[in-house]
């Protein structure tokens, strides 16, 4: 209890400075008045400045105010995590519309914020030809460009050659377009 307001009966003070559900101030009136005004709008009173003189009291829906204050909590939290990194993995022979659809999820990925990692796998004979696992990484990095600049490449590890596709900072997005008309 010590963590969120008084409301209602829990509210000790004689007297509070009432607060109307718009924001308008109301005055200081009798808590008994204050709380019946406040059932009367099928809403709450919440003590909010319970260290002022008389204390500060406002009418709202307090579930509503509850309610609304998680989820602020819960998106700045979501905004704080910022972008990970996604795996995408891909193999040499990969159909058209399959790279199409990897490239697609990539840019959703970019477009969120996340860094990806991208993995193109190799089987048996396939290891011989490492030039077309080179070729979709740069046909992939080409498809993603406006998004994406090419972090870190590295060479053959194992089975897997991979690349890691940062995305673009979106302030850097619009600058580079004014220059070019003429």
């Amino acid at each position: 209890m010590a963590d969120r307001p008084r409301t209602n009966a829990e509210i000790m003070a004689k007297e509070v400075r009432l607060v109307g559900p718009e924001g308008k101030q109301v005055g200081v009136v009798p808590l008994k008045i204050a709380i019946d005004a406040a059932k009367e709008l099928g809403m709450d009173l919440v003590e909010v400045a319970p260290n002022a003189n008389p204390p500060v009291a406002k009418v709202m829906d307090y579930g509503k105010h509850v309610y609304e204050t998680e989820r602020a909590e819960r998106e700045q939290r979501k905004q704080q995590r910022g972008g990970g990194q996604k795996a995408i993995r891909l193999r040499p022979k990969i159909d058209d519309h399959d790279f199409d659809t990897k490239v697609r999820h990539a840019r959703d990925f970019l477009s969120d914020g996340h860094s990806v990692r991208l993995q193109i796998m190799f089987r048996r004979r396939e290891l011989r030809r490492p030039e077309m696992g080179a070729k979709l990484l740069d046909r992939f990095a080409e498809e993603v460009g406006d998004l994406a600049n090419v972090e870190s490449r590295g060479g053959i590890e194992g089975r897997f050659i991979t690349m890691v596709l940062a995305p673009k900072a979106k302030s850097a997005k619009g600058s580079g377009d004014s220059g070019d008309e003429d």
